[in-house]
């Protein structure tokens, strides 16, 4: 069981990744008498033996007669559940068995009248066994389901006895949901674009007459659409897969009907919406609810008005409110905001309705109705276990408080100890000693901790748990100090071990003066606290810079350049800030590294000038592309090769060497801070969190982009440690990015709490942790490198050295 465990833990594909709990075949908690099949071969061979694991009678189910479509094992969950995975075994019985299917497929049930075959994406209902009688397979259904009664169903193309073990996997239903009706979706052709096919593929209802009812499909899969409806979490499907979605020149709004499996206490309903306004796609503007409890739909609806955004185009759940109506059936009218409306989820909150005896007695002199409760002898009891639980509340509550006094002080003493032996870092996020006592581990210069990276020495992570450590979503990250983390323009800094000057003035910056009258403004690249990025073009910059120059030769003719400039009502801290920025990047010379060109500091506003690389970052210029092919040759379609991924990882790791021989810390490594030019050189830059287009790939508090959690160690977010071991974490993540050709967000199907939650699991060290899936394109060796990336012991991950000599072989061959 624990080997089926680990390989459950480690999946990362779908939504599903969080609900793949054993639903109670082994451990007994599905009990015999949910079990039942078509036949079996002799009553110690009967459905009561097919647990996984267990060897009881003759050690499996095995039925009577030759697989047929009518041999099956059924089991009766109990209730409503997502299903996700299906292990399986055959008969092994301490070796004296060898009987096993070889393949099977699924039915399934929510009513235990209405049986549905299953299929995958693409439409096969056959799944892989077992190759042997002893060893156990897991397989993730994809699509998962929503049943309540399970048939598997051994097939075989040879005359042979087949026997069957299994384990299901999943999670309650908690929705209730068992169908909802539409029309069916419709086709997209914009002219320039792929065709876009936003039909519902997964449906298991019936398709008549261009409308969907009585079945469960896409919207209840548990995969979120991306912003870009066109990109799709699976492999080898069409363009909007993802995503059901209707045109409006032939609807007027899309009538959708939901049914629950009893009456529901209905709070809210979560919507999960496209909003590619470039292409046509908001949310929708309006949606109308009625309500049927029993047998008439109620006259009032609920009605609710969308706040559109026209600025930001990330696809987002809306909730809609509805106001604790009780039904057990929902009709909603979406109405359009734009020419298209596209969903991926749709979800309800509710709990169950509550009915109380009551007697209505009419006062006849104040002619009031007033509902009296008739007393059962057991008010006493409740009142008494309301008081004992508040007490024990009290108490929880006072204990919790007490433990952070403690860390707090505990804290403080530890500081207090090693404060001779803290070492500055340059970046301004750490000049302030004050900062550095609340906010970091204390730091060491010992050769062994700095080996680890960035001169941090492992701080002591007994004192507090993780939701001690780990309050109000920002462990260690006051919401003062959230700009100087992000830096001064938005951009992430690098973290490097200070010099000993304690201000900076125009003489200590040895990049030149350049004439800001020649700096043509083009396009604003991002924004942060006190700063902005623009692409510029820079006259007669490579004749400035003289013989030397990083530029290639433009015959005169003026080059783009990033410029970072702080605006006039920057604070003292953040000019102080942005002249140690400049000062940390006039120290960084390598070909991977972005390098700081010049400066306009003798006046306002002080400005920064760095390379900017024309074919932009390596996010956006993979996610462009697919993988190199005969299909891709013919049909010219832009593409890379796996040796060109490769590359670009060695490139990348040699710049993170670089670094990390200065002791410099980068705190933001990923495919967005990286940029190409023309030849696929890469540069490591740090310009992603000032970009909107990657606002979603950053934590926010308050709404404003604070962490990168997707990207960091565990330690990083709960312990507030960044390091070049976390760097190395960031690098694995990174490493994952290439060889899914950016084509999704890391963890994308977790949400951002989720993700959090999941470094607990780091921190706890149990085994339950969730690591990110092994991407087809990537070879094996490469994934055991990444996965080393992200162990939990410091000590145990690979240096940028180390990563380096083991990539540099893989682009030779």
């Amino acid at each position: 069981m624990k080997k089926i465990k680990g390989w459950v833990s480690r999946v990362n594909f779908t939504v599903s990744s969080h609900c793949r709990y054993p639903l109670g075949m082994e451990d007994g908690r599905i009990k015999d008498d949910a079990l039942k099949a078509s036949s079996q071969w002799h009553e110690t061979t009967g459905p009561q033996y097919a647990r996984l694991n267990r060897e009881e009678g003759h050690g499996a189910w095995c039925p009577a007669a030759q697989p047929s479509v009518s041999q099956y094992l059924e089991v009766d969950l109990g209730r409503l559940t997502f299903l996700t995975v299906i292990g399986t075994q055959g008969r092994y019985i301490r070796n004296s068995g060898n009987e096993f299917a070889r393949e099977y497929r699924v039915n399934y049930s929510r009513d235990g009248k209405l049986w549905k075959s299953w299929r995958n994406r693409q439409g096969n209902e056959i799944i892989e066994g077992n190759k042997d009688a002893y060893n156990s397979v897991i397989k993730d259904l994809r699509p998962p389901i929503v049943t309540r009664y399970v048939r598997l169903l051994p097939v075989t193309r040879l005359s042979t006895t087949i026997c069957m073990r299994v384990e299901l996997y999943g999670c309650s239903w908690d929705d209730g949901l068992i169908s909802y009706s539409a029309p069916e979706g419709q086709r997209m052709q914009p002219p320039g674009y792929p065709i876009a096919n936003l039909n519902d593929s997964t449906y298991d209802g019936v398709h008549e007459r261009g409308k969907l009812f009585g079945g469960l499909g896409q919207l209840t899969d548990g995969v979120i659409g991306q912003d870009d409806f066109t990109r799709t979490h699976e492999y080898s499907v069409w363009p909007g897969y993802d995503y059901l979605g209707w045109k409006n020149d032939s609807l007027e709004h899309v009538e959708m009907e939901f049914v629950f499996d009893r009456q529901r206490n209905f709070t809210s309903m979560k919507v999960h919406s496209n909003n590619m306004f470039s292409r046509d796609v908001k949310i929708f503007s309006s949606v109308s609810c009625w309500f049927k409890p029993h047998f008439v739909w109620e006259a009032e609806p609920v009605e609710f008005r969308t706040v559109l955004d026209d600025r930001n185009p990330s696809a987002r759940y809306v909730t809609v409110d509805l106001n604790h109506r009780t039904a057990k059936s929902l009709r909603c009218r979406f109405y359009f905001a734009d020419v298209w409306m596209m969903f991926s989820e749709i979800s309800f909150q509710s709990g169950n309705k509550h009915t109380h005896v009551q007697t209505k007695v009419q006062n006849s002199k104040k002619g009031k109705i007033t509902s009296v409760t008739p007393d059962d002898g057991k008010t006493p009891i409740l009142i008494g276990c309301l008081v004992t639980i508040i007490l024990l509340l009290v108490i929880i509550i006072f204990l919790i408080l007490w433990c952070q006094y403690v860390c707090k002080v505990l804290e403080k003493v530890r500081i207090q100890i090693n404060d001779k032996h803290l070492i500055f870092l340059l970046d301004p996020q750490y000049q302030n000693p004050a900062v550095l006592r609340n906010k970091l581990p204390e730091l060491s210069q010992s050769a062994e901790a700095s080996a680890c990276g960035g001169g941090y020495a492992e701080p002591d992570i007994t004192q507090c748990t993780p939701h001690q450590c780990f309050h109000s979503n920002a462990p260690h990250y006051a919401e003062t100090d959230i700009v100087r983390l992000q830096g001064v323009t938005g951009s992430n800094m690098y973290a490097v071990p200070a010099l000993t000057v304690d201000s900076l003035t125009r003489k200590d910056i040895s990049a030149a003066e350049f004439p800001r009258q020649q700096l043509i403004f083009r396009e604003k690249l991002g924004e942060g606290q006190f700063g902005e990025v623009h692409l510029c073009e820079a006259e007669g910059l490579p004749e400035f810079l003289g013989e030397g120059s990083p530029l290639p030769d433009r015959d005169g003719h003026s080059v783009l350049v990033a410029v970072k400039q702080l605006r006039a009502d920057a604070t003292s801290q953040a000019r102080n800030d942005f002249l140690k920025e400049i000062k940390i990047m006039s120290r960084l010379n390598d070909p991977n590294i972005i390098r700081l060109l010049c400066v306009c500091v003798s006046s306002d506003p002080l400005c920064m000038v760095t390379e900017y690389m024309e074919n932009g970052d390596l996010n956006m210029f993979l996610s462009q592309r697919e993988i190199e092919s005969t299909l891709t040759h013919a049909n010219n379609i832009p593409s890379v090769s796996l040796s060109d991924l490769l590359h670009m990882a060695v490139q990348i790791s040699s710049g993170m060497k670089y670094l990390a021989s200065l002791n410099f810390v980068h705190r933001d490594l990923a495919t967005r801070n990286c940029l190409l030019d023309r030849r696929l050189t890469i540069k490591i830059a740090d310009f992603g969190m000032s970009r909107n287009l990657y606002s979603s790939d950053y934590y926010r508090i308050q709404g404003r982009a604070v962490l990168p959690i997707r990207w960091m160690a565990w330690e990083s977010i709960l312990l507030g440690k960044f390091t070049t071991a976390s760097d190395v974490w960031a690098f694995g993540v990174t490493l994952w990015e290439i060889f899914t050709l950016c084509k999704e967000q890391p963890y994308s199907l977790l949400s951002d709490e989720q993700v959090i939650e999941n470094t607990g699991e780091f921190f706890r060290n149990q085994g339950r942790q969730i690591f990110l899936y092994a991407p087809p394109l990537c070879p094996p060796s490469l994934f055991e490198l990444m996965m080393r990336c992200w162990s939990r012991d410091i000590p145990d991950r690979p240096t940028f050295e180390g990563l380096y000599q083991a990539l540099k072989p893989h682009v030779n061959q």
